[in-house]
């Protein structure tokens, strides 16, 4: 059945359709509305669980660890600040191998105060060891937040996991959603039944206990190689999702690649933008086409390299910088493809931090830097899009 929901609400029906036994959250602008909404189901017994408030969203996700050391099924929500404020603690929750879910609004860190949307909070997560998935619309935030129990819970994998929904383009803006029934979604994902040891007081046992150096490397290979078995599962839970839902959903989507000499890379809310202008400009008679990310850990290799191979440039688009170098995407895929015989031209474009429009406009100048480098003018790597320069440089000084 079609709903009209924010994303937010997408999240929380999410939890609500995979039956999650206890939610710890902390309210925080502009991922308010899961534990609101989440609390309104309990409420009007519409789901059995066990709403947790808590006094921080460090407080948060370490209820959210103790709840799933106890071996049930459990969520969580938060945004920018809130998710900085749980770093330390994320780590414990992927060491202890907890398959815990958690809806991100994806929202710019302060300073200066933002409350507007970037993805910079959860790049700043990148290597916390939690899966990380990128929603384009609120319906992928809905089947994503199911799938990523599938994947989390799985016994090769055990790692918890995020969904990043973009803060008010997505998470404030209603939507049409079709919704799964009960019994599709009870089918599909099934009861969580824990793979190993959980907190019992008639068993007592120590969990994420003292690790010494001859045994914690041990540990941390392990998280790696349950990232590495990731790839293949999220291929199958993506798969077992089409069959069921006719939903498909892949990695990495490339469109009107089949002959493009530019490929344009994006992430979130403006791959919907992206492939209108890719449209328009194909109209146009421009070889261009559109490469989406929907997951970034882990890192989707083979598929892109696959994909881009054989593209003379690639324009990575991204709402977040790690400052000194570029942005995280761009990054990543430089390393791609260092050693591999043919490599693209790969540029990088910082755009829509702290909630700036991503427009038409926003991909022209895109495809006016992709199409000089293409003629083989030298341009800048790394490209700042839609920024005053000129008043910042008068205060910072010039480059």
């Amino acid at each position: 059945m079609k709903v009209m929901i924010r994303g937010n609400e997408s999240i929380a029906y999410a939890f609500k359709l995979a039956k999650v036994k206890v939610i710890p959250a902390y309210p925080i602008t502009p991922s308010t509305l899961v534990p609101e909404k989440i609390s309104e189901f309990i409420a009007n017994g519409e789901m059995d669980a066990q709403f947790v408030p808590v006094e921080s969203e460090h407080s948060a996700i370490s209820a959210a660890i103790g709840a799933s050391s106890k071996g049930v099924r459990v969520g969580t929500a938060t945004a920018s600040q809130g998710l900085a404020l749980m770093h330390e603690v994320l780590f414990i929750a992927s060491g202890m191998r907890l398959p815990i879910v958690m809806g991100i609004g994806n929202r710019a860190l302060s300073a200066p105060i933002n409350i507007w949307c970037d993805h910079q909070d959860m790049m700043a997560q990148r290597d916390t060891g939690w899966m990380q998935f990128y929603a384009e619309s609120n319906q992928e935030g809905l089947d994503l937040g199911l799938m990523a129990f599938k994947i989390a819970e799985d016994e090769r994998i055990l790692l918890p996991a995020m969904i990043g929904i973009d803060a008010f383009v997505l998470t404030h803006t209603v939507e049409p959603v079709e919704m799964p029934e009960q019994k599709d979604v009870d089918d599909f994902l099934g009861e969580f039944v824990p793979h190993y040891v959980t907190l019992d007081p008639k068993k007592p046992a120590t969990l994420g206990s003292f690790g010494f150096p001859q045994h914690y490397m041990e540990f941390k290979f392990g998280q790696w190689v349950a990232m590495e078995h990731a790839k293949k599962v999220i291929d199958e839970v993506f798969e077992k999702f089409a069959n069921k839902f006719d939903r498909k959903y892949s990695k990495v989507s490339a469109e009107f690649m089949e002959d493009a000499n530019i490929a344009i890379v994006t992430m979130g809310s403006m791959s919907g933008t992206a492939r209108e202008f890719v449209k328009k400009m194909r109209e146009k008679g421009k070889k261009i086409g559109l490469v989406k990310l929907t997951v970034f850990r882990p890192f989707p290799k083979e598929e892109l390299l696959s994909i881009l191979k054989d593209v003379p440039v690639v324009a990575v688009m991204e709402r977040n910088i790690s400052f000194g170098f570029g942005g995280a995407v761009y990054a990543e895929m430089g390393a791609n493809f260092v050693n591999e015989s043919k490599s693209p031209k790969i540029l990088d474009f910082i755009v829509g931090l702290g909630g700036r429009d991503i427009t038409f406009k926003t991909f022209e100048a895109v495809l006016e830097t992709a199409e000089r480098s293409l003629k083989g003018e030298k341009v800048d790597e790394v490209n700042w899009v839609d920024v005053n320069k000129e008043a910042v440089l008068k205060v910072e000084g010039s480059l």
